[in-house]
């Protein structure tokens, strides 16, 4: 109960400093980004007793299962064609985004850094996991990692995501500024923020419920009906893996090696769809809330991002500090072309606003690229807020967490980088195309 304790009052810290220092406010880090850098400092320069945060190291493996079962759960699950059709042209930018960090990311590290810093292939993962797939994603591979056999990719992509959603901020803002300066935004007004961005507190007029209570409290409580609701996607989803891993104990041991090594949330998430596919239709009652979901699976991030940051190893960063600068710039830079040269092209309305969004999701969280968008379209009077989060529906199944960042690592550990990069750039090409055909049909 110490390290609990601690790690409560360490969060509590973050968000304090965050509601003080006006820095931190601009850079929009959430508290528990801040709390666990905090925590990072404390370890480094005092001698704090292994009891303080005994167990931290095993939370984020943990934690990230809750928070992709949570994804779908308390919301009923709309049809694939009704998001397609809003939706569409973005999830094929957005898909092109991802795939271009892994693509990146392989051809910085097969041609420039490995031959320099003899690095593994498996390093070429470490931003697309930190940008894409955020904090949460980074410390939730940490079981994945150290199944490989490379437990030191858990604190370089932690580090890649650190990097990622600070320059998502800084390097968005400017940008939207430029977008301002330079007409390119649909609604023509100086950016600017809300306090309440800043701060992060709700005024007492506009604050939001937590959720609904769904069951009497004298029958069972209703957030542990939820937590009952999201303990059946994990199980559902370890059986998924027990299933494959089973399935392919008659393959070749490299085909053994993927199965074993697959992440478990990213099935969790399945686990969750698979959950409220019943729910949709069993359920008329309409037990589960989204609300009280939302609650469960925040609270779980936040934690798992304290604790996954505080828990860095900074010698073994430190060994390798400049390759992963290097990738870090290589994914800004990506990004960055991606908004100035490609979006304008491949969206014939508010094309600004529909690319800074996506980079700051690609970046960071999606709250960033709901931040970014909001300074340059307040009111949502762009399609591009609808768009980006209908895509979300369908786009973090597989990207940022999903299937095939589950995949990827593994993959790029026992098959190399190569063959990854013919992957990703396929699947640039395809989503290409498809951008080309959905924009020629809008004509």
């Amino acid at each position: 109960m110490l390290s609990f304790g601690c790690l409560c009052v360490l969060l509590g810290l973050g968000y304090w400093l965050r509601r003080r220092i006006v820095l931190l406010q601009k850079l929009y880090l959430p508290a528990s980004v801040i709390a666990g850098l905090l925590g990072l400092l404390f370890f480094q320069i005092l001698d704090v007793p292994a009891e303080v945060s005994k167990g931290w190291n095993l939370l984020p493996g943990q934690l990230i299962n809750v928070v992709f079962a949570c994804l779908f759960l308390g919301t009923a699950l709309p049809p694939v064609s009704r998001v397609w059709k809003s939706s569409s042209r973005q999830l094929a930018y957005g898909q092109i985004v991802a795939w271009g960090q892994y693509a990146v990311g392989c051809f910085f590290v097969l041609l420039m850094l490995k031959p320099f810093f003899d690095l593994p292939d498996i390093f070429a993962g470490i931003m697309p996991v930190g940008f894409e797939g955020g904090h949460g994603t980074a410390g939730g591979m940490g079981p994945a990692f150290d199944e490989l056999g490379f437990p030191e990719m858990k604190d370089y992509a932690l580090a890649a995501a650190t990097g990622g959603i600070m320059g998502a901020i800084i390097v968005g803002m400017g940008l939207v500024n430029w977008a301002v300066r330079k007409g390119y935004v649909e609604r023509k007004v100086k950016p600017g923020v809300d306090i309440e961005d800043y701060s992060g507190l709700i005024p007492h007029e506009h604050r939001p419920a937590a959720g609904k209570i769904s069951v009497s409290s004298d029958v069972i409580g209703s957030l542990s009906l939820h937590l009952v609701f999201v303990g059946a996607a994990i199980l559902l989803g370890w059986l998924m893996k027990e299933g494959m891993i089973f399935a392919t104990r008659g393959l070749p041991e490299t085909g053994q090696d993927i199965f074993e090594s697959f992440p478990l949330f990213p099935l969790c998430m399945l686990g969750g769809v698979v959950v409220q596919f019943l729910a949709d239709r069993l359920d008329p009652h309409e037990h589960m809330d989204e609300g009280l979901m939302l609650r469960i699976q925040n609270c779980a991030l936040d934690f798992l991002v304290v604790a996954a940051i505080a828990t860095i190893r900074i010698d073994v960063v430190a060994q390798q500090w400049v390759p992963i600068v290097m990738l870090v710039l290589a994914g800004i830079g990506w990004n960055v072309l991606m908004l100035t040269v490609f979006a304008r092209r491949a969206f014939n309305d508010a094309w600004f606003e529909r690319g800074i969004a996506e980079m700051g999701q690609s970046m960071g969280v999606t709250a960033t690229g709901l931040l970014l968008l909001r300074v340059v379209d307040p009111d949502y009077e762009t399609e591009a807020a609808e768009a980006f989060a209908a895509k979300q529906l369908l786009h973090e199944p597989f990207m940022g967490g999903g299937l095939w960042t589950g995949a990827a690592i593994p993959l790029l550990a026992l098959w190399g980088g190569w063959p990854i990069f013919g992957i990703a750039v396929g699947a640039i090409a395809i989503w290409t195309t498809v951008l080309f055909i959905l924009n020629r049909r809008a004509v």
